[in-house]
């Protein structure tokens, strides 16, 4: 088996826990006001890379962590991450009518029940993580740091700002500085959040812990810088949402500050340089290594 199989076949494997244990987070039931539930599980269950459980789970388990206890955290994590998607799309914000190739949860149950959606999966992410600690009678303190870092990436130092910065600056040229910021908030935060979760939950020493940083940071702006070639040069079909819209709303990033050629170069860039922050894992971290590259050569 080549390198390229074993990673995908490593990854596949990782995707098929996470699905399955996502769709024990929502429930069903036939009580009034039970179709927010639908609408929670159409997006949640739309697919999609499911990259930042995936990392959560490979830091884990690198670090020989315990997998179920690093679970719910990447299920939170996933949560948050689809509840972003489901408001990004809203009309008030991307105004995008397909996500991950399907049409977007406010064109098939509204936009009310898209608001509500979002929200419900976000307090269900930290329903899921609260829960597990309850559970636990030993040291607390790797689970409840696990699920700080996840709330800060998420919230307005971290997600939240770089779309407060997105929106502010649509139309508007802005820093290569602010840019990168703006990206890192946006996307890489939730991205380094799933990293160092996995980091905490595996007991990670001081050392490891900063060497992940590193490499989370650097790949979550591999990600973005990706994500915005890839809106240049991708397609409907490819993509699963529409491609072309950045330009076309005025959006600062990665291609129109540098352009394509200089973009690329930025990429290879960071990849190359998260690649290096895992040096100290020796072998042990060649799926995470295979992953970076991964964002880099990815087409959808």
């Amino acid at each position: 088996m080549d390198g390229e199989t074993a990673f995908r076949r490593k990854y596949g494997e990782y995707v098929s826990i996470i699905n399955n244990a996502l769709d024990d987070c929502v429930p069903t039931d036939d009580k009034p006001g039970s179709e927010i539930c639908n609408a929670m599980k159409y997006s949640l269950a739309a697919g999609g890379k499911r990259l930042r459980p995936v990392l959560a789970l490979a830091v884990c388990d690198m670090l020989r962590g315990s997998r179920n206890d690093v679970l719910p955290y990447a299920c939170a994590i996933e949560m948050i991450h689809t509840y972003s998607l489901i408001h990004d799309d809203l009309p008030a914000m991307d105004n995008d009518d397909y996500r991950r190739g399907m049409p977007s949860n406010h064109r098939v149950f509204g936009e009310a029940m898209a608001i509500l959606a979002g929200d419900a999966l976000l307090n269900r992410a930290y329903e899921v993580m609260v829960s597990h600690i309850m559970r636990k009678e030993e040291d607390l303190s790797a689970y409840v740091r696990a699920m700080h870092v996840i709330a800060a990436g998420a919230g307005v130092e971290g997600m939240i700002r770089g779309q407060t910065l997105d929106i502010s600056y649509q139309g508007l040229g802005l820093s290569e500085e602010t840019l990168e910021y703006m990206h890192r908030c946006k996307t890489g935060a939730l991205i380094r959040a799933a990293v160092l979760a996995g980091a905490c939950i595996g007991r990670a020493s001081e050392a490891e812990y900063k060497a992940l940083d590193q490499y989370a940071e650097n790949i979550g702006l591999a990600f973005q810088i990706k994500d915005d070639i890839m809106d240049v040069e991708g397609s409907l079909d490819r993509m699963g949402k529409m491609t072309g819209k950045d330009a076309a709303s005025g959006k600062n990033t990665y291609v129109s500050v540098y352009g394509l050629e200089k973009a690329a170069q930025l990429l290879d860039r960071s990849v190359s340089a998260a690649v290096e922050a895992l040096e100290c894992f020796g072998e042990e971290a060649g799926f995470l290594r295979d992953l970076a590259l991964f964002i880099r050569d990815r087409d959808n």
